[in-house]
């Protein structure tokens, strides 16, 4: 028996509900911004749909995770949930086609638990909204979180490996190592922003320059909040010991 749902799969046109973010995507669907504007909220609605599918659906989800590594040729299970979201200008650019393909399996390799639908999250994106600016939350970001967790989470040196080696990936080396670096992260309980990982994978071969200077310099911006706020936070619990050894210094002894 197949594993693949003969369910028919919903048209991915409906419009998203919108969020903070969208509005401000549609702030910038006029001039310049216009193209990376639309991709970003397309992107999210895939993520969204995606989610969504692999939650409900033990068929698709089956399907979209075979599709984990492999090449557009080995995977024609997933064509009937993928190929209906990329238009005719996105088949013809062979990264972006690709890199929809790549998200559909590593958000279906999730456990079922793990999935945004599965904890009520709307938006769907499996990560907390962006924070400002045109950008949601990268790579960068998604490994100094990591790092935060302590001995939950990831040791620096090895975030800092595994950013530094997906930063040197060509297009195929990123698509090869990105399973591993996925799994590395939702191990450990790590939230990935699925919409911004597909734009900055679909525009890697264009823009590898700038979307690898982004990762890290979130990276160690990240991680010098953290570490600030570590430090704020040690301070503020010794001032408070301080004070209350203080008040009871200053307590008069009662006499038996």
């Amino acid at each position: 028996m197949s594993d693949v749902s003969t369910a028919v799969v919903p048209a991915p046109r409906e419009e998203p509900a919108k969020d903070v973010q969208a509005l401000a995507d549609e702030r910038d669907l006029s001039g310049a911004g216009n193209r990376s504007a639309a991709e970003r909220h397309k992107a999210r609605a895939f993520i969204r749909w995606v989610d969504r599918l692999s939650f409900e659906d033990p068929g698709a989800r089956s399907a979209l995770r075979r599709g984990r590594g492999k090449d557009l040729d080995a995977v024609p299970f997933m064509h009937r949930f993928v190929a209906g979201w990329l238009t005719e200008e996105q088949l013809r650019d062979p990264d972006v086609e690709r890199a929809y393909y790549t998200m559909a399996s590593l958000i279906a390799s999730q456990r079922r638990e793990q999935y945004a639908a599965a904890k009520g999250i709307a938006d769907g994106d499996g990560a907390a909204p962006p924070v400002g600016g045109r950008h949601g939350r990268s790579l960068g970001v998604a490994f100094a979180d990591a790092v935060a967790k302590g001995d939950a989470g990831l040791r620096e040196s090895s975030a800092q490996t595994r950013l530094n080696l997906l930063a040197r990936q060509s297009v195929d080396g990123l698509h090869r190592h990105l399973p591993g670096a996925v799994r590395q992260l939702r191990d450990r309980q790590v939230e990935v922003d699925w919409a911004q990982l597909l734009v900055d994978l679909s525009c890697w071969r264009r823009h590898a320059g700038a979307v690898k200077r982004r990762w890290l310099q979130d990276y160690y911006r990240a991680r010098l909040a953290s570490e600030y706020k570590a430090a704020l936070e040690a301070d503020q619990e010794l001032a408070a010991l301080q004070a209350a050894g203080d008040e009871q210094s200053d307590t008069p002894a009662t006499e038996s």
